[in-house]
């Protein structure tokens, strides 16, 4: 069975600053889809800062996925935080199959 309507539990901790709940839906909704390719995933963790605001690229953007046989993490820098939480997801799919494909064999 495909666990595609549910969502894990993702922990999102912004620090020195306060996330805005439109960001956080987003950060769910995204990182919700790397559910899709494995059910080993037990829950996210995900840490937002903001490097040296005086700069572009200074959005810091961690992802750490708790699976049955430890952990994976992205972290990404980017000009925004959706554009840092898209590269730290599209990172994680890519360990997310690879780690599939280990349990497998």
């Amino acid at each position: 069975m495909k666990k595609e309507d549910q969502t894990m539990n993702i922990q999102i901790q912004s620090v020195h600053f306060e996330a805005a709940s439109h960001l956080k839906e987003f950060i769910e909704k995204k990182v919700n889809k790397l559910g899709k390719y494995s059910d080993s995933i037990l829950d996210a963790e995900v840490i937002l800062k903001v490097v040296k605001p005086e700069v572009a690229n200074n959005k810091d953007a961690s992802v750490k996925l708790n699976i049955k046989n430890g952990e994976l993490f992205a972290n990404k820098v980017a000009d925004t935080f959706e554009e840092a939480i898209t590269h730290c997801v599209e990172a994680l799919e890519k360990q997310v199959v690879k780690a599939k494909e280990k349990e497998r064999n």
